[in-house]
């Protein structure tokens, strides 16, 4: 079952990018996905376009987009 991490949580999920297989990321419209898989979990946070950009330059695994 995936977990959404919150807006304000951004810190956070960048650190669990160390620890992750890959982040996806999912452009529809308005709102961007980043989808964060670890061993255990799937984590989802849901950006603005113009944030999500500033958040995947700082994540440390492999983006996949799509």
């Amino acid at each position: 079952m995936p977990k959404e991490a919150l807006e304000t949580e951004t810190e956070r999920f960048v650190q669990m990018s160390k620890e992750a297989r890959e982040c996806r990321v999912k452009r529809t419209g308005e709102v961007v996905k980043l989808k964060l898989r670890t061993d255990r979990y799937l984590y989802t946070l849901k950006l603005k376009p113009d944030k999500a950009e500033e958040i995947v330059k700082k994540l440390n695994c492999p983006v996949v987009e799509g």
